[in-house]
């Protein structure tokens, strides 16, 4: 009986642990909720919206502003990219 109960909760918390990475590697953070909030601490938003940027140009203004005001608003790795992906897809131009 030890034997079934330990097999059935081994089973147990694999599918549990296995469900659990799975919803992790799966959340999407919301880059334009980021964006609105974090950005609009330090300046507004028409700001960087009227602007049209390169992806590439965009993650050097976004890294730049992490690293300029980390206390004020910080941003994590994760976050930075989900404001990049944002920004180079809504307000981006392509090419050089």
């Amino acid at each position: 009986m030890k034997k079934i109960t330990i097999y059935i909760l081994t089973a147990f918390f694999l599918v549990a642990s296995g469900t659990v990475v799975q919803g992790a590697e799966e959340q999407k953070l919301d880059g334009k909720a980021l964006f609105e909030g974090k950005c609009a601490i330090c300046h507004k938003l028409d700001r960087t919206t009227s602007k049209k940027k390169t992806p590439a140009d965009w993650e050097k203004t976004v890294l730049r502003m992490k690293k300029k005001n980390p206390e004020k608003a910080p941003i994590s790795v994760m976050e930075a990219k989900a404001i990049i992906d944002y920004l180079a897809q809504n307000h981006g131009k392509t090419g050089k």
